[in-house]
Formats: structure tokens, sequence, C-alpha cells
């Protein structure tokens, strides 16, 4: 079975304390109920969980849809966004079955990154190292302004920007997050193919500005 396999990187530094901590637990938590309820996703999907605050940590490796557990997340420390791009690149290389001659590997990765704020670490060397590695697509979530947008376009084409990291902001990412897997995952399960970037994902909600 070719699996589908999604990274979530989601920033647990001590500005997310409060609210919007508790906001990223409680949408992980829904994301995984609905797509337990999605078919293709059961079939096809593992997600993996690697937070990052004064360091990076995959609290889950790649796990299926039916074994997932969420654990606690708790905010503190800065801000470490290139070590968490370090470690979904090296991540890749061994949770992510490669294509042999005798059989097919995994499909391309697709990274989710939230942050609501700016890297407090040197990024652009995670950075150098997460371009190596070939995911489907990458869509970074700028939460609130204290998150510099110039950097996540520098990662990614795909960025969306929050106005504020409240609860309702966060849960509407989380939810198109949730349709976004549904979509890939019926996609590769129907006719084979990768879906490639946001114009191939449903529409964001109005709550997520698409950063150009």
């Amino acid at each position: 079975m070719r699996r589908l396999p999604v990274y979530l990187l989601l920033d647990t530094s001590g500005s997310m304390n409060g609210e919007p901590i508790e906001a990223v637990k409680n949408g992980v938590q829904v994301m995984i109920s609905s797509l337990r309820q999605d078919p293709q996703a059961i079939e096809t999907a593992f997600i993996s969980v690697i937070t990052f605050g004064s360091t990076a940590t995959q609290l889950i490796p790649l796990t299926d849809l039916a074994s997932f557990q969420m654990v606690d997340l708790t905010a503190g420390g800065t801000t470490s966004l290139g070590a968490a791009l370090s470690m979904v690149a090296n991540k890749i290389d061994s949770e992510v079955a490669k294509t042999t001659n005798d059989q097919k590997g995994d499909w391309k990765p697709l990274v989710f990154i939230m942050t609501d704020g700016i890297p407090t670490d040197n990024w652009q060397q995670g950075l150098d190292e997460f371009k190596k590695r070939k995911t489907a697509y990458t869509v970074a979530c700028a939460a609130g302004n204290g998150a510099d947008t110039k950097i996540l376009k520098q990662i990614t084409d795909n960025v969306v920007s929050l106005d504020t990291a409240n609860s309702q902001g966060i849960s509407k990412f989380f939810a198109w997050v949730t349709a976004s897997i549904g979509v890939t995952s019926t996609r590769i399960e129907d006719s084979g193919k990768e879906v490639k970037g946001l114009d191939e994902l449903p529409p964001p909600p109005s709550e997520l500005n698409i950063v150009v």
C-alpha cells in the first residue's frame, strides 16, 4: 500500500501560550476525527506531528489515522523553525518509502507549517536541507501579525495568513487542512495523480488570506 505522508510542523513557542495552543490541539483532534470518516483518507493518510519551540521535536512519528493519538502540547521558548525544517527533511528520508525497481514507494509527502512568530534560529540552513527533499506541496500559515510572510514565502509559494491567532481562525485553518488532505487522498486513489499546489486544493475559508 502506498501511503500519503502528512507532516504537521506546529509552532509551540511561548507566544502560542493560552488560547492559540489550545486551538491547535483541538484543531488536530477535529482533523483526525474528520479524516477517520473519509474512506480514502483512512486508507492512505499517515500523520506526523513535529513541534518547534526552543528545539524541534517529533512528537508523533508517521502514524495511520486509526492508531493516531494526539499528545498534549505545551507552549514555551523561542521559535526554532530551522530545526523543524531540518527534522522534517530527515524524517522524510527515514520514514517515507522510496520507489524501487520492485515496488512503488509512498506518495510524496504533504507538509503543513503553522507559526505565529519569526524564526529565532538559522532557518536558512534548515530550509537548504528541506529543499533537497521532494514534497507534493508545502503550505505555510502565518497566524497573526507577528509572523513574517516574506520568510514563509521563501519556504513555499503556498502561504496563507490569519489576521489573529485566535481559536476561530486556527480551527478554520485546520478544517481547510483536513479538506486538503481529503482532496489529495481522493485524487491519488481515483487517478493515481498527485496534487501539486493551492490551485488544486479547496478554496481557503474567508479567515485565511492567500499571500501573493
